[in-house]
């Protein structure tokens, strides 16, 4: 499979005749094949073309070249609320997908209250979809795609946008969906989701397959590849998002002394520097910076933020400067994290950038008591005491 998008680029100073058209290779000589009943996970980076081959499999987007065959009948969710009809209503719309599916109406009249209780809109299944908050949507939509019993179940990063209790059920049900036998291939930036469900997992890199094996060896490779990215000086990044008002220039890991490393101990001091660069002539109020960290697994287990600590800065002048963010004992297990660092100014952001850089924590003596952390004793070290309260007498 191969898909391009075409981007004509109009040279400075040239007319409409001289306008030439360049290829982006969204996928790019992707070849091969999922049996009845397996349960794939699809992982990469933002831009490796996931989505994109998603919308492939789904025939939404026709490949540029090569052919996809399907055998089975194929239900999807591609975003929140995929496939609906905006002005039907909640029922209308299971019915709607239903019949798309290729299902006859007493299969689903067989199916509708299940539908309708996982996703817990039973009050409002008769208004139109275009009054539901996202949430709703997506409850929806996630129940009518799991439900309908789809020979196959093509499922992208929605789960990012329910609660925890819901993101939970949704696990549960896509993983009774695969031991009923039916084939799955899950999209995710949650390692530990692709893990739980997953035996086999396919990493895309750059539109291409970096790897197609066993999913820990293949989690631990994407791993590998985006501790690689953030070795890069981030004025070179290409893959961050915002307006630019202020950008991050360069990380620094630090100890108590000021010196710059790239590991620590558990109960350390740990110091991050955060340089910055301000676009000239553009006033900051309101200025809000966070460090997210991640375990080795890509999954977010803290924020650092000061928005949380309520120390905005505000009349940042300087064409440049560093903020610092101190950790007075690190709290850490043995491991290796990874961070992204995040700003924004008046809730606009101004810079993302994730794997923005890693560090490594060895044991330390945490409690001070000589017995140091295992690495595979959690993540977080949490200070603690015991009392023996016996029988009274």
């Amino acid at each position: 499979i191969s898909k391009a998008v075409s981007l004509p680029l109009q040279l400075i100073g040239k007319t409409s005749d001289k306008m030439t058209t360049e290829y982006i290779w969204a996928l790019r000589n992707l070849s091969f094949e999922v049996e009845h009943g397996e349960v794939v996970g699809i992982i990469g980076r933002n831009g490796a073309g996931k989505s994109t081959l998603l919308k492939i499999l789904s025939r939404i987007t026709d490949p540029s070249e090569g052919t996809v065959d399907i055998y089975g009948r194929v239900g999807s969710l591609l975003e929140v609320g995929s496939g609906f009809h905006h002005e039907l209503t909640g029922r209308e719309n299971i019915y709607l997908n239903g019949a798309i599916l290729g299902m006859k109406k007493n299969e689903i009249d067989n199916k509708f209250e299940e539908i309708v209780e996982f996703s817990g809109v039973q009050k409002f299944v008769d208004t139109p979809v275009k009054h539901y908050s996202s949430g709703m949507y997506l409850r929806l939509a996630f129940s009518v795609a799991a439900h309908l019993e789809p020979d196959i179940l093509l499922v992208d990063e929605v789960l990012a946008v329910g609660d925890a209790e819901f993101q939970k059920k949704c696990i549960g049900k896509m993983s009774d969906v695969a031991n009923a036998g039916r084939t799955v291939l899950f999209v995710s930036h949650q390692m530990a989701a692709i893990q739980n469900l997953c035996s086999r997992t396919i990493l895309l890199d750059k539109g291409e397959i970096h790897r197609d094996d066993n999913t820990d060896s293949v989690v631990q490779e994407y791993m590998n590849l985006s501790f690689k990215s953030a070795q890069i000086s981030l004025m070179d990044r290409k893959d961050r998002s915002g307006s630019g008002v202020i950008k991050f220039s360069k990380v620094k890991l630090k100890n108590k002394d000021g010196n710059v490393i790239d590991s620590f101990r558990s109960g350390d001091v740990a110091v991050f520097s955060l340089e910055y660069v301000r676009e000239q002539k553009v006033r900051i109020n309101n200025l809000h910076v966070a460090v997210g960290i991640d375990d080795s697994y890509g999954q977010r287990i803290a924020v650092l933020s000061n928005e949380l600590t309520q120390e905005i800065f505000s009349n940042v002048t300087d064409s440049q400067g560093k903020i610092e963010i101190i950790i007075n004992r690190l709290p850490l297990c043995p491991g290796r994290y990874g961070f992204t660092v995040f700003s924004k100014i008046d809730g606009n952001i101004t810079d993302w950038i994730k794997n923005a850089g890693y560090f490594d924590v060895e044991a330390g003596d945490f409690f001070g008591t000589g017995k140091v952390p295992q690495s595979k004793q959690g993540n977080f070290l949490i200070e603690h005491s015991f009392r023996l309260i016996g029988e009274s007498k």
